[in-house]
């Protein structure tokens, strides 16, 4: 399936690794021209440039603090004033906060909600121009559920589909789409699921154990559904929370 991406500009925070890598590179192969940052800015710029061979046209990195939000907007202003335009933007990085300390509540809503906040309201006079409007915020099951992570973390994923979709609502006159996508646990090399592995091997047990397919996703596999929804052939999706978790969570979403 053409997913009606190529030409499109998009960018994707955190874009150097796991989810936010596979997101980049998906767009990319795609055809978007992309723009990622990390707040490694060597690795952003590595990144970027092979992005740049995957897509064809010039992806650009830089090392940005989603935390920073004055930084965060002038980092999009900046790639959509030299892009003359942007029609995708997905809020990628989170803080992974867990602890139920208050610095712990404090990263978390920085990072994840203001860090969001902040993209979507730096790149709306953009979506507003662009005929394929789109805006993902990437939540996670932990705001479905009462799990391991149900201080700060699960907390805020939860606000982000409140806020997402009540993003939808009000810009759907504008033509601008606005969704979250949820994933359950995600394993790569170097992520949060390989640490506890080698850490805390009986909370990884467990988390496997519950995952009816015995197994972890792949961050390819939250990119294609994020490519999917934030993409053109996506036209009348809007207000969604797309749940990829291969039957981990067993509520109903209504």
């Amino acid at each position: 399936m053409d997913l009606q991406l190529k030409g499109l500009k998009a960018i994707v925070t955190g874009g150097t690794k796991g989810i936010g890598l596979a997101i980049a590179q998906t767009l990319a192969k795609e055809g978007a021209t992309v723009a990622i940052c990390s707040r490694d800015a060597h690795a952003a710029g590595q990144t970027a440039a092979t992005l740049s061979a995957l897509s064809g046209s010039v992806a650009l990195g830089a090392g940005i603090d989603v935390a920073d939000g004055a930084a965060l907007k002038q980092w999009v202003e900046d790639v959509a004033k030299q892009w003359g335009g942007l029609d995708i933007v997905v809020a990628n990085v989170s803080a992974l906060s867990i602890s139920n300390d208050i610095e712990s509540w404090r990263k978390q809503f920085e990072t994840d909600m203001l860090g969001t906040v902040n993209l979507v309201d730096a790149a709306m006079p953009y979506l507003e121009a662009s005929k394929a409007g789109s805006i993902v915020a990437i939540s996670s099951v932990s705001g479905r559920e009462v799990d391991f992570a149900a201080g700060p973390y699960g907390t805020f994923k939860a606000a982000l589909v409140h806020y997402v979709q009540g993003l939808a609502y009000q810009l759907a006159p504008k033509g601008i789409r606005a969704n979250t996508v949820s994933p359950g646990n995600v394993y790569f090399k170097g992520g949060v699921w390989d640490w506890i592995e080698n850490n805390n091997p009986a909370l990884y047990a467990e988390a496997l154990a519950l995952n009816p397919t015995k197994r972890m996703a792949r961050p390819q596999e939250i990119a294609n559904a994020v490519a999917f929804i934030a993409s053109p052939v996506a036209s009348f999706v809007s207000g969604t929370n797309l749940v990829v978790d291969g039957a981990l969570t067993r509520g109903v979403q209504l």
